[in-house]
């Protein structure tokens, strides 16, 4: 017995391990395309234009789930999108380990958000949207523990955008985190799942 409807399809439009992992965890049948969407220039573009974090997430995420639509209109069609601000400064994923190193020091001993928006389109047309808003404090951590994250985690550390990956060692820099686990990795989950029963994707 299965959960899922044979159709529409699932396509995840996200090259993120960790959005995969979300929806494998829950055992939803999909593919994954990456989308060729250029995330540098929107972010300045929306800055520029004095766009606020949640609407320029929002924005990249449906940009996303817009270009694998166009391939595969009769997919239903997952664009995710995910930001990180602290104290009205904006990240992006870190270039190196020094980045990633100076990004954990400006947010040690302060509270970070992460807007994190879902966008569903099928047939070229937005469905469904949501955005959630998980809200994280890291500890005032050591230098030193500084030092043996960086170098514990590696590379690893370039690959998000608060160069953490709080399903692994990164939990060990919080104080406090409030907000859904799978929003916090990229994808909110539990109103994805609500909506696919809605649209007749899942049993209800």
């Amino acid at each position: 017995m299965t959960l899922q409807a044979s159709a529409p399809r699932l396509v995840l439009a996200s090259s993120s391990a960790s959005r995969r992992a979300v929806l494998e965890g829950a055992g939803l049948t999909f593919s994954v395309a990456a989308p060729a969407v250029d995330e540098a220039e929107v972010k300045r573009s929306a800055t520029a234009e004095g766009l606020a974090p949640d609407a320029t997430a929002l924005l990249l995420a449906e940009l996303k789930a817009q270009r694998i639509a166009r391939r595969d209109p009769e997919a239903l069609v997952i664009g995710a999108d995910q930001l990180l601000v602290c104290e009205g400064r904006r990240f992006d994923k870190p270039a190196d380990l020094a980045q990633a190193r100076a990004h954990l020091l400006a947010l040690r001993g302060r509270p970070h958000s992460l807007p994190t928006a879902v966008v569903c389109l099928r047939g070229g047309r937005r469905v469904w949207h949501h955005l959630a808003r998980p809200r994280l404090t890291m500890r005032a951590f050591s230098d030193a523990f500084l030092d043996a994250y960086v170098a514990a985690e590696g590379a690893a550390l370039t690959t998000t955008v608060g160069a953490y990956r709080l399903e692994g060692p990164g939990a060990h820099l919080f104080a406090e985190v409030t907000g859904e686990h799978a929003a916090i990795l990229g994808l909110p989950l539990l109103p994805l799942l609500e909506f696919l029963r809605q649209h007749g994707v899942l049993l209800g």
